[in-house]
């Protein structure tokens, strides 16, 4: 029994969810990463902004102590705002992950079943083609009149060769090589 058209869309239809899945985990996983080098970027930021202020602690311009101040809660505001977006993608990236997993997994299983029926269909196959062989040569043994018949799914050619060594021989003209 070959394998069902059935199976195999069914093979078709996971290895297309998988694909979904897989582009929607890639997806994600590229959101976390900007919002995280978004979040670099606001602490280093931040830093350059406390780093203007320590600079200009000591002299009397007042305006770039400001800025460094400003440039700062900006950034710490930013990143603030940040976080709790990146949780949220975190959380985003691991149930996408769990689904790719999971078709990834059903796809397998569909896999699994079409190479076993395969399988079977290979040694049910092998079975019939055996059970027509043992026919033909019991038909044979027992004086059938399927004896000058070849033998079933065998070339013609394989059935000229020489049964022995000393047929061999004898067709030929030459000894055999080895004592028979």
């Amino acid at each position: 029994m070959p394998v069902s058209n059935a199976l195999r869309r069914l093979l078709r239809v996971r290895d297309l969810e998988e694909e979904q899945q897989r582009l929607a985990l890639e997806s994600a996983l590229g959101e976390l990463h900007r919002l995280e080098n978004a979040l670099a970027a606001a602490r280093l930021r931040e830093r350059q902004g406390r780093r203007q202020v320590a600079l200009t602690a000591g002299s009397s311009d007042a305006t770039d102590r400001r800025a460094g101040i400003v440039e700062t809660e900006t950034a710490r505001s930013r990143a603030a705002a940040l976080k709790p977006r990146i949780a949220f993608a975190e959380g985003e990236t691991l149930r996408l992950r769990q689904a790719f997993l999971e078709k990834r997994v059903e796809r397998r299983q569909a896999e699994t079943l079409i190479r076993e029926a395969e399988a079977l269909d290979a040694v049910e196959a092998g079975r019939r083609d055996q059970q027509r062989i043992d026919d033909w040569f019991g038909a044979r043994r027992h004086g059938s009149s399927q004896e000058e018949q070849p033998a079933p799914h065998r070339p013609e050619c394989e059935n000229l060769e020489p049964k022995s060594g000393k047929a061999a021989a004898e067709r030929t003209g030459t000894e055999p090589k080895f004592p028979l």
